[in-house]
């Protein structure tokens, strides 16, 4: 089979991160209300279900760089696409808040796993350094496309979230079947011996740089947790509006999101500081306004696109900042970054399942976009005052 171009690269990363991202762990959200009223969950635990998989996405990123390493890019990457298929699955026909939390445990693993194995597969198959970065943050745009794949699902079942499920897997299950038969082969064998990222040649300043990212990824994950989880709920419960429009609120994310793929462009042009300020100000503008007026539709709709273009512009700066501070390690520079997104995701989550049930859904939102802004001026200032070094391509 002939190998992939870095077009080819592009489409098959964004399908499999559109499954693991879109389909098997942000999705969660928009089904939640249906959820909780068949299952009987409170708002705090649906919080520390929605905290789930952002805490088990922590230790598989963590492994995703010896696995890839033991199993190959293509069996890891097809290892990924099979646990969201179990994960989807376990979801679709669980009869409790226990088995629900177990599937979407199980989709955070299969999460955790896809970006490493994305990241090392554009590495060998993207020969341009400057290429690479662009294929990156497409790739990473691809979670964009699986949240917009929900809102076909929440018009055409409505209430029925276990029949959209199932039509998940189907998909995740395509997935694994592309990644088995397009992604590049270990010439050596899934037993070759690859240096360890730990081992490779890196410097203090690059530490410094990933920690730094890693510190604001942390803090941004924690301001974009309620929104992804409560959202949806907010816009149902405290707005009146009615399941089926907030569909309409994920395809407005999933197309504001495709903006993430210029998050290389972005950086390219106006640097770190600025490129990580601005997409923390769209997101808190995002939380602010669906806070302002819950059951405006039209609003809810702005404050969708918006948010889809911050996280999604976010997420992809620190998935490209990361590969061109440790240009060496490929699998592992995105690990540290993605893994705090996750950490404050993990925090964030419960955090705001508290504060709805004590404060309400409007002063929740109002709070983390506060939140927001804070951690823009904190970037604006580490990343402009050290943040710059080694940003550039070896």
């Amino acid at each position: 089979m002939r190998p992939l171009s870095p077009l080819g690269m592009a489409t098959l990363g964004s399908g499999v991160i559109a499954i693991t991202y879109g389909l098997a762990r942000f999705v969660f959200g928009l089904f939640l209300p249906a959820m909780r009223d068949e299952l009987t969950i409170s708002a705090t635990m649906a919080g520390v279900i929605g905290a789930l998989p952002f805490l088990s996405f922590v230790f598989a990123i963590l492994a995703a760089p010896w696995v890839t390493r033991r199993l190959g890019v293509r069996r890891a990457g097809v290892a990924a696409a099979g646990l969201a298929v179990i994960g989807l699955v376990t979801i679709a026909l669980a009869p409790s808040s226990l088995l629900l939390a177990g599937g979407v445990l199980i989709c955070g693993i299969s999460t955790g796993l896809s970006s490493p194995v994305m990241a090392e597969a554009v590495h060998r198959v993207v020969p341009s350094w400057v290429l690479r970065g662009r294929v990156n943050a497409t790739i990473n745009a691809g979670t964009s496309l699986g949240i917009a794949l929900a809102m076909p699902a929440v018009l055409i079942w409505a209430e029925a979230w276990r029949s959209a499920y199932i039509g998940f897997a189907s998909l995740a299950a395509l997935g694994a079947l592309a990644a088995f038969c397009y992604l590049p082969r270990d010439d050596q064998g899934p037993s070759a011996s690859r240096p360890c990222p730990a081992a490779l040649p890196v410097s203090r300043v690059q530490w410094l740089g990933i920690a730094r990212l890693s510190g604001l990824a942390a803090g941004m994950g924690g301001v974009s947790a309620a929104y992804w989880v409560f959202a949806p709920d907010a816009v149902i419960n405290a707005g009146g509006l009615a399941p089926s429009q907030t569909a309409w609120m994920w395809l407005a994310v999933g197309l504001g999101g495709l903006a993430g793929a210029g998050a290389g462009d972005l950086i390219a042009r106006f640097g770190p500081a600025a490129s990580h300020a601005a997409g923390l100000t769209v997101m808190s503008a995002s939380l602010a306004l669906l806070a302002v007026d819950p059951g405006n539709f039209a609003l809810a709709l702005v404050s969708a696109a918006l948010f889809g273009v911050g996280y999604m512009t976010l997420t992809g700066f620190h998935l490209v900042r990361s590969t061109q501070i440790m240009i060496e390690a490929p699998s592992f520079a995105p690990v540290l970054p993605l893994l705090a997104t996750s950490v404050g995701q993990v925090a964030g989550s419960p955090l705001a399942g508290w504060l709805v049930g004590a404060e309400g859904h409007v002063t929740t939102f109002m709070l983390f976009a506060t939140l927001g802004l804070a951690v823009a001026g904190l970037g604006s200032w580490l990343l402009a005052e050290r943040g710059a070094a080694g940003w550039h391509a070896p």
